[in-house]
């Protein structure tokens, strides 16, 4: 997907979350070609974040869960980090981390990492991708109404209906997968992968409209599988619970290609129209 006037700059994502050093508190810069609006793609603030945290939690205790408040807009440019464990314990890790800009939050999340342990307790059943094939799914359309970011992703919708078609279906995604990046997957690369999709009410409107995440919880059941990577194909599916008052609620569940459940996300989206 190409847009005018931009130049496509790929692995910016990874050489950002590399870049990152094990600094409580340290100041980088957020990379130009990643805008959602006026500002800065969520997903990659929340990577961001994910990899600042994890830089200081001790080895064998693995992401369980993370929560994302959007504070305000990051804009591209410099941002302070700033991370605070709040506990560490033999089992569970609780990290707290801000990405500030001029003095104001516009980004704040909490990490939660745990150590697995032996347990009687186990339900493993989990819900089956309802996603029809690849071939049968369309891109996103090349628009000036498409962000920024999106060009640094593959879709194939193929589960509801495109943004701004005034189709009030329930369900919304497909697959999805960087379109540059080439890299075994990782938490933070997975993070910037599932928040590529848009709101799931978008196609609910008939004419473009502002809408973006206030708050963003995602877990993990599993770890993620080692032998995928960024050019694997990843299956998301988006339900709205409810919607109303310029407000939607919604939950999403994240497969691999061969339909293992890898994420289970939940999201608070604001909608201008």
């Amino acid at each position: 997907m190409q847009f005018k006037g931009m130049q496509f700059k790929g692995m910016q994502f990874t050489a950002t979350l590399n870049a990152l050093s094990d600094e409580a508190e340290q100041t980088i810069e957020l990379p130009p070609g990643w805008s959602q609006g006026r500002a800065f793609f969520g997903g990659f603030g929340a990577a961001i974040a994910y990899q600042h945290g994890f830089n200081g939690v001790e080895t064998g205790q693995a992401i369980r869960a993370m929560t994302v408040s959007f504070v305000g807009p990051l804009a591209v440019g410099p941002v302070v980090l700033k991370r605070r464990i709040l506990r560490q314990g033999k089992n569970v890790t609780q990290v707290s981390v801000d990405i500030e800009q001029q003095g104001q939050v516009g980004l704040s999340a909490l990490l939660t990492f745990g150590r697995s342990r032996d347990s009687v307790v186990r339900v493993t059943d989990t819900p089956a991708s309802p996603v029809p094939s690849r071939e049968q799914g369309a891109d996103m359309p090349r628009s000036d109404l498409v962000p920024e970011f999106a060009r640094h992703y593959e879709y194939r919708l193929n589960v509801g209906a495109m943004p701004f078609s005034n189709q009030p279906e329930r369900e919304f995604g497909g697959w999805m997968r960087y379109a540059e990046e080439d890299q075994p997957i990782d938490i933070g690369l997975f993070l910037g992968l599932v928040d590529a999709w848009p709101p799931a009410v978008l196609p609910h409107l008939k004419h473009p409209a502002p809408a973006s995440s206030l708050t963003w919880t995602i877990e993990f059941p599993e770890p993620l599988p080692s032998h995928r990577t960024t050019r694997s194909w990843w299956q998301y599916v988006a339900y709205i619970d409810y919607a109303a008052d310029g407000y939607g609620h919604t939950h999403a569940n994240i497969w691999d290609e061969d339909g293992n459940l890898v994420a289970i996300s939940r999201q608070t989206i604001t909608v201008f129209g």
